[in-house]
């Protein structure tokens, strides 16, 4: 829908029922909202069908189930069906604070709900502090809690190179206490996140974009990919490889060959990582403008030809760039081999007078990380002086 959003939360009735229990909530044109596997309507207007619709029996098969006793103007959906533990919070609630604490300033004060320490519950929806844009959504979609008392790239679990990632489970116990590892918006199981945006004064097969990314959303590339889009590119397809089968043409399989690698030297990958990220998305920017103004000026004339050059048109970003990752995955092997890393020059690596790679440099880890080291180990790696 151009024109509106809603968000909607369901919930099947369980065993020995039929249906579901349902209430939908208009956001206005000037907020943003956002959803993370918990459910977030809380209060809602009774009255105000413009605004919120809901299952005529929401509130009635609460109380049936025992789930809600007091009156109807005080219902919370959420806390009704579906109250808060401390996963919760700390692993779904905390992605939508992160998101609003980027956008709104105000937001901050609910980091202690983010970490699961109150539960007293955030906004449905808030205001920004600006205007975003799809570009902004997309940096957010690739967010690991960077800057915020969440952000988990110092501890010892980050290993030498600064990761924002650990693998699972989200839990684990020692001396049967339990802990967690925290559950940001981007993450290495992403099979693939889109960002739909919605153009109301544009023809629909001209104004829907998903800027669609196959795997780890921070490590991505978001293609446009328009909603009149007829035939899916072979890097994308069905067949091409799968979870048991590795394919050089395959985005799933070039893409989560490149982030397995960045995972393991975050901190250095990272950065040769996110400059071709960054110059693909700006091309596909870039030439928006000049796409679209060919599109709708085909549009005029014959809305197949339109939706068919919208449709290569994104075909062949899909293809040149995954192309691009391949490429960058083949420069990360060679650049970072055996923990050295090659020198490079004007975007060439650097050779010695004899045509051989130059020596290359040996960084060896952070300060702070030898520091860990020895305070773990004591004396164990301590070169001592041997007295003849």
């Amino acid at each position: 829908d151009p024109n509106e959003v809603w968000m909607m939360e369901m919930i099947g009735k369980g065993a020995g029922n039929k249906g579901a229990v349902w209430v939908a909530i208009r956001i206005p044109d000037d907020c943003v909202s956002a959803h993370a596997n918990q459910a977030r309507i809380q209060q809602f207007p009774l009255n105000d069908p413009e605004n919120c619709i809901y299952s005529p029996d929401v509130i009635t098969f609460a109380r049936e189930k025992g789930y809600f006793t007091g009156d109807d103007a005080d219902f919370s959906f959420a806390k009704a069906y579906a109250p808060v533990d401390f996963g919760a919070l700390r692993f779904c609630e905390a992605r939508v604070w992160s998101f609003f604490n980027k956008v709104n300033s105000e937001m901050a004060q609910f980091i202690t709900y983010a970490q699961g320490k109150s539960t007293d519950p955030m906004p449905l929806y808030i205001k920004p502090d600006r205007k975003l844009s799809a570009q902004d959504i997309q940096e957010m979609m690739r967010d690991h809690y960077e800057g915020t008392e969440l952000d988990w790239r110092f501890d010892v679990g980050a290993g030498p190179f600064n990761s924002p990632y650990r693998w699972s489970p989200l839990t684990f116990e020692v001396d049967s206490v339990e802990y967690c590892n925290e559950r940001p918006i981007a993450t290495q199981q992403t099979g693939f996140s889109f960002v739909a945006q919605m153009r109301s004064w544009l023809p629909d097969p001209v104004g829907g974009i998903l800027w669609f990314g196959i795997d780890d959303a921070a490590q991505t590339v978001y293609y446009p990919i328009y909603s009149s889009h007829t035939e899916v590119p072979h890097e994308m397809a069905p067949g091409n490889g799968d979870l048991l089968n590795f394919s050089w043409t395959s985005a799933f399989w070039i893409h989560n060959w490149v982030s397995n690698m960045v995972y393991n030297r975050y901190s250095d990958m990272s950065v040769d990582m996110k400059k071709v990220q960054s110059t693909l998305e700006t091309q596909f920017r870039s030439s928006q403008p000049d796409v679209e103004k060919q599109a709708l000026a085909l549009y005029d004339k014959s809305q197949p030809e339109a939706i068919h050059y919208l449709t290569q048109y994104s075909n062949n970003l899909v293809k040149e760039g995954v192309a691009e990752w391949k490429k960058l995955g083949e420069y990360l092997m060679v650049k970072y081999i055996d923990g050295v890393i090659k020198k490079e020059e004007n975007g060439q690596f650097q050779r010695n007078e004899h045509g051989l790679p130059a020596f290359p440099t040996r960084p060896g880890y952070s300060n702070e990380y030898y520091r860990k080291i020895v305070d773990q180990t004591g004396d164990k790696y301590k070169v001592q002086p041997i007295e003849n």
